[in-house]
């Protein structure tokens, strides 16, 4: 399952990285990306992540960064899986 999330962050250089390797870690495959810069300096990310497990598993995880402010689920989009061979 496709599953979005909005996260508002501190604007610092480690910051990307650091949400990108608790996502890794936590077995979720980055589909889709977007970042931009507020007006009050802080960063908003619109982040797809792609797996079976439950969302819960990493938006707890976000949340618990220092860097980041709010993370919220926005919703799920199931995807069609085929089956090679």
């Amino acid at each position: 399952m496709i599953h979005h999330l909005v996260l508002t962050l501190e604007q610092r250089p480690e910051v990307l990285e650091r949400v990108l390797r608790v996502t890794r870690h936590r077995g979720f495959r980055v589909c889709d990306m977007r970042m931009s810069q507020q007006e009050d300096q802080c960063l908003l990310l619109d982040m797809a992540v792609d797996s079976d497990k439950a969302i819960e598993l990493l938006s707890r995880q976000l949340d618990k960064l220092i860097d980041v402010t709010t993370c919220v689920v926005q919703g799920y989009q199931p995807i069609a899986r085929t089956i090679n061979g």
